[in-house]
């Protein structure tokens, strides 16, 4: 009888040895760039954060929403948001064990809506497309030489991908032959739905800015409520690529009504809420984090000058000396 249940105990280990383990999430942050070049002092926090990835993000720049020619890699740029920033930035990060996702960003003008990019005509979209392809390709082989985990091809820009379909579809194939690691887009929250080539991609990529609460101060129910007008979408996107959601963005800003029109960046005057923000997030983690078809996140946004950034009077998105910083690093301790 002991021999019989000696046996049945290692046939069990061996069972459990034997089963997949549970896919590690994604607790990443939005690493933002500047002028100068990185080292352990800024990226100690980013452990200390319990995050285990980092999004980069190197800056191409449109004079207007009409513009074809993006402007990259020059003298004015800041440090992080050229190729050599990049490359810096990312030994740093990965002499921590970070690993890295490369974000490619367009900025317009006056800080205008990059899904709002809308060529005149037939000419200009074609320079548009060359434009963006020299942009996003350096990028990819620049991703590629410093074995960067992930790529993302491109960030909230629904016109040109509305209007452009077989474009892009051209150039995830092309940025495979240069970039061999998992590839990502990362749609605005209201535009996902619609992003026809979801299937070509590792991941579905949300700037998760939904909105979930109209309230001043919203509680974490209020939230949870909130996020059950947009699951169904969410999930059915899900469904359909069988591809793993991935939140390429999230976060709330540390104002008032923060769950109202969690995408606005002005207002800076608004008067700080760091309760708003705090059950904002835990509702955002509560409603995702532990879902099997959710890959993670990166947290919006994350400043190399720790000591400097957020606090208790900034009301901007970051969490950084604030309650919200302890409520994602409990998550991302998990």
């Amino acid at each position: 009888m002991k021999h019989f249940s000696l046996l049945c105990m290692v046939l069990l280990l061996v069972s459990c040895s034997m089963t997949s383990p549970k896919t590690e999430k994604i607790n990443g942050v939005s690493f933002v760039a500047s002028r100068d070049s990185i080292s352990e002092k800024h990226t100690k926090p980013v452990v200390n954060l319990n995050a285990n990835y980092a999004a980069i993000m190197p800056f191409g720049f449109i004079k207007s929403l009409e513009q074809p020619e993006i402007i990259y890699n020059t003298d004015k740029q800041w440090f992080g948001e050229t190729d050599k920033g990049v490359k810096q930035y990312v030994k740093a990060l990965k002499k921590q064990q970070i690993k890295v996702m490369i974000k490619p960003q367009i900025w317009v003008s006056h800080g205008a809506f990059t899904g709002f990019i809308k060529m005149k005509s037939e000419e200009e979209w074609q320079e548009l497309e060359q434009t963006y392809e020299n942009f996003i390709l350096d990028f990819a082989k620049v991703a590629e030489d410093i074995n960067a985990e992930m790529f993302c091809i491109g960030t909230e820009l629904e016109y040109f991908v509305a209007h452009r379909p077989k474009f892009w579809t051209q150039l995830i194939k092309k940025i495979r032959t240069i970039y061999k690691g998992k590839l990502t887009y990362a749609a605005n929250w209201n535009e996902f739905t619609k992003t026809p080539f979801w299937a070509d991609l590792d991941y579905v990529g949300i700037d998760a800015y939904f909105p979930v609460s109209d309230l001043k101060t919203p509680t974490v129910e209020d939230c949870l409520q909130g996020w059950n007008a947009h699951l169904p979408d969410i999930k059915n996107v899900q469904k359909n690529t069988k591809k793993p959601i991935l939140f390429t963005e999230f976060g709330y800003r540390s104002f008032d009504f923060s769950g109202k029109k969690p995408w606005l960046t002005g207002n800076y005057d608004a008067n700080p809420n760091l309760e708003a923000q705090v059950n904002t997030t835990k509702a955002l983690f509560k409603t995702f984090w532990e879902e099997d078809w959710f890959a993670g996140g990166f947290v919006w946004k994350w400043f190399h000058n720790y000591e400097q950034s957020g606090g208790a009077k900034d009301n901007m998105f970051t969490p950084q000396n604030k309650p919200a910083e302890e409520i994602i690093r409990q998550y991302y301790k998990k």
